[in-house]
């Protein structure tokens, strides 16, 4: 178990979250995305 790991991948994911949530609807769309979807491309892109 890599808790050091685990520590990073859940702060990249909170930090994305935190980002994307930012922005505006109108940003977001420019995105192609939906608020909804948020939570699923931080925890994709914690993956890279």
């Amino acid at each position: 178990m890599d808790i050091l790991g685990n520590i990073r991948t859940w702060n990249r994911v909170r930090q994305t979250r935190k980002e994307l949530s930012s922005l505006s609807n109108r940003e977001l769309d420019d995105l192609g995305i939906t608020r909804g979807d948020i939570p699923f491309i931080a925890q994709r892109a914690s993956r890279r």
